[in-house]
């Protein structure tokens, strides 16, 4: 099956300011795919180029199987939202999409479709202007599945949407997937794009740093153990046992990280005692997309970091 977007060198210059940088890059077709990178990496400028919106200074590529310097071949089987939904705030929510769908020659009959795809079929006839925040957000994305895209690209379709709607998108982003749409996703929650995401393309400064499946992504990065001595003053004397072992070993705020598999906890715990160190916690620490962003962007990491839940926005 041919790839949903296949680039090669893609490139966007503003006088001598590279904003994008000879990004070569491929998704498959039928996956929902992440797109991060701290801000200012060129994601925006990025998604621009593949709209058609921009032209770019270099590069080639394909979209849904059309060249990526024709767009009028395949925008018909596009639908997107980039920096937020614009509509008439005085019209309804349904009246907006018909004015939507008459405008590009859809078939009105899919207002109702995507209205309820997005669960807003129940205030589909209140005024937009009286939507919160997260229904403005949701009417966006219905809009972009007016068309029955090939391909969904979606910039931050998360802003405004509280964890229950977070939830839902997630569920409808994946259940488009599954029934063989492409969605090309720029978020900052990366913890919510490892729980949908099937492939991730990371750039930063304009660069390609990384393009493929998660799971790849997570299984480059070492395993960590963290341990907690009952006398954090001893954390220090806990990485140097660490590393006389052979394992690397770093202290923050009396926690301390060790790169090791899990199957290294025991002995590790057993070696603690011997040497007279009372543990009060012990655990693998989970792979997280989060963390494996931080380290190919090297972005510092900070002790609120290391002990953070697994959830929460991160820069992109």
């Amino acid at each position: 099956m041919r790839p949903a977007l296949a680039i090669t060198g893609l490139t966007k210059r503003y006088g001598e300011r590279c904003a994008v940088d000879h990004l070569t890059f491929s998704v498959p077709s039928g996956v929902v795919c992440g797109f991060v990178g701290p801000n200012g990496a060129g994601k925006t400028t990025t998604i621009r180029m593949l709209l058609g919106l921009i032209s770019p200074s270099e590069g080639t590529g394909e979209v849904l199987g059309h060249d990526l310097l024709q767009p009028s071949a395949y925008l018909r089987q596009v639908g997107a939202m980039i920096e937020g939904p614009a509509f008439y705030p005085s019209l309804s929510g349904r009246r907006n999409l018909d004015v939507l769908a008459r405008m590009g020659g859809l078939d009105r009959r899919s207002v109702s479709a995507v209205l309820d795809v997005v669960e807003l079929a129940d205030r589909a006839d209140e005024r937009y202007g009286s939507y919160s925040l997260g229904m403005k957000q949701r009417l966006g994305i219905a809009a972009a599945l007016l068309p029955g895209p090939d391909l969904l690209v979606l910039d931050e379709p998360t802003n405004g949407l509280d964890p229950p709607g977070i939830r839902d998108l997630r569920a409808t982003l994946r259940s488009l997937a599954d029934a063989g749409m492409t969605v090309f996703v720029s978020s900052h929650l990366l913890d919510e794009l490892q729980q949908v995401c099937d492939h991730l393309v990371v750039i930063d400064q304009g660069r390609l740093v990384f393009s493929g499946h998660v799971s790849e992504l997570l299984a480059s990065r070492q395993p960590q153990l963290s341990v907690v001595p009952e006398d954090r003053a001893q954390a220090s004397e806990l990485v140097r046992l660490c590393e006389r072992e052979g394992r690397a070993a770093v202290a923050v705020d009396g926690r301390v990280l060790v790169s090791s598999p899990a199957s290294w906890a025991g002995e590790l715990n057993r070696l603690t005692m011997r040497h007279g160190i009372t543990l009060c916690e012990l655990h693998v620490v989970p792979m997280r997309l989060e963390d494996a962003f931080f380290h190919l962007t090297d972005a510092p990491v900070t002790s609120d970091e290391v002990n953070a839940p697994s959830s929460g926005p991160v820069p992109a």
